[in-house]
Formats: C-alpha cells, sequence, structure tokens
C-alpha cells in the first residue's frame, strides 16, 4: 500500500467571505502653492497625471480576466480615472463608498500637505513622530478614520459575500486597514506605491492580509535597491 501524503494545501477563499483587491489610484496631478486642487466636501481632488492615467492602463490589463463582481470608487476623481480602464475591459459600472475617501487633511487640503511634507514642516516631523494625522490643524483623528473605513468595508462585505471585489481607494486608507488586521503601528504601511494591489480577504468580520504593495503590472524589472518605494 503506498504510503498515504499530505501535500501543503493552498489557500481557499472560506465560505461567506468577500475577497477585495485594494488599488490605491494612480499618480495625481503635482501639488502647486499657487494653484491649489479643488475641493470636494473639503477634500483635494486633483485629477491624474499623464503618468497615473498611464498606470491605470496597465492596473485595467492586470486585472482584466479576472472574475471580478464589483468595482468601487470613492467620491474624488483620482480613484474614478483609475477604476475606468478597467470599468471598461469588464462592462462594470463603478459603486462610490462614501466612507472609503482618504483621511481628512484639515486646513492642509487641497495640495498643502504636499508642500509642508516636502518641506519638512515642524507639524509633519510631529505627525510622522507620534503617528497621529490629527496633528494637522483640523485633521481626521485616528479612531474617526479607522470607524468610517469600517463601516465601508461592512458595505462592501454585506454586499458580496462568496465574490471578488475591487476597491479603488487610497494611500492613507490601505494603510490603515492593514495595520488594523495586522495590529501594526498606525503608519507602518504608509506609502503603497501608486496603482499597486493589496489584497485582503474578510470573513466573519476578520481581516486576513494576502498580499501589499503589489505593484508587478508598472514595472519591467523588480528592484529591491534604495529606490524601492516606502
Amino acid at each position: 500500500m503506498p504510503e498515504k501524503e499530505y501535500p501543503q494545501p493552498r489557500f481557499e477563499r472560506p465560505e461567506g467571505a468577500t475577497e477585495i483587491l485594494l488599488v490605491r489610484h494612480g499618480e495625481s496631478q503635482p501639488a502647486k502653492p499657487d494653484n491649489l486642487f479643488p475641493l470636494v466636501d473639503g477634500h483635494g481632488d486633483p485629477e491624474l497625471s499623464e503618468q497615473g492615467r498611464q498606470q491605470s492602463v496597465l492596473l485595467g490589463e492586470r486585472l482584466r480576466y479576472l472574475p471580478v463582481d464589483a468595482i468601487y470608487v470613492t467620491k474624488l476623481r483620482r480613484t474614478k480615472e483609475t477604476a475606468a480602464p478597467l470599468c471598461e475591459h469588464l462592462g462594470l459600472d463603478p459603486i462610490i463608498e462614501p466612507n472609503l475617501h482618504e483621511v481628512f487633511l484639515g486646513d492642509w487640503e487641497g495640495g498643502i500637505y504636499r508642500i509642508k511634507a516636502a518641506e519638512n514642516d515642524p507639524i509633519i516631523i510631529q505627525m510622522r513622530k507620534e503617528e497621529r494625522w490629527d496633528i494637522i490643524p483640523g485633521a481626521e483623528s485616528g479612531d474617526i478614520f479607522h470607524n468610517r473605513i469600517q463601516r465601508g468595508l461592512n458595505n462592501i462585505t454585506s454586499n458580496h459575500p462568496d465574490q471578488l471585489v475591487v476597491a479603488v481607494v487610497h494611500g492613507g486608507v490601505i494603510g490603515q486597514i492593514i495595520a488594523d488586521a495586522t495590529g501594526a503601528r498606525p503608519f507602518a504601511f504608509l506609502g503603497a506605491e501608486n496603482a499597486s494591489i493589496s489584497q485582503i480577504v474578510i470573513h466573519k468580520g476578520i481581516i486576513n492580509v494576502r498580499r501589499f504593495n503589489d505593484a508587478c503590472h508598472l514595472h519591467e524589472n523588480i528592484s529591491f535597491g534604495a529606490d524601492m518605494p516606502i
């Protein structure tokens, strides 16, 4: 009688779970001190740059053959523009999930945050040290940010059990989700590359992380040198 073998099992999505590909939007237009971004409900709303549009095309090609059941975006146009090529490939209309827009940066919206970060403003230094958004005047607290993201994820999971969903969102949102799921520091997963893919599976309210910052579709050669995005 042949000896019984026990191969390593492959991951299978649990029955009733929702699989979500979290996509960070493509690169947006640069901030300019004399021409700040337009605002939507107080949030800066730049359009994609030319590079961002190219990234969106590559993203669409990467995901077009997957059995995607729904595509979610936020109220901000950089997510809608990023999702557009994939929506066209799959014949799906994007669904707006109002709870998954980027963290609110208070007085530093409209592109001011980018300028302050580039200048290494003292508030930026303190924010990074304490890993709290609300160091910025008028910005959203970590608890409020966390709670609304959870509402957004709950909405998606309740509508899509046993399905694969793409959610085109923002770097801060992805960082918060992965940090919450892994118990990491609040800012440990900030800096996902534009148009990158992170993958989570949510089952009975528990988030399992399967992938973070997958950007293979954007690069011919993968480098682990000093230019690796953080």
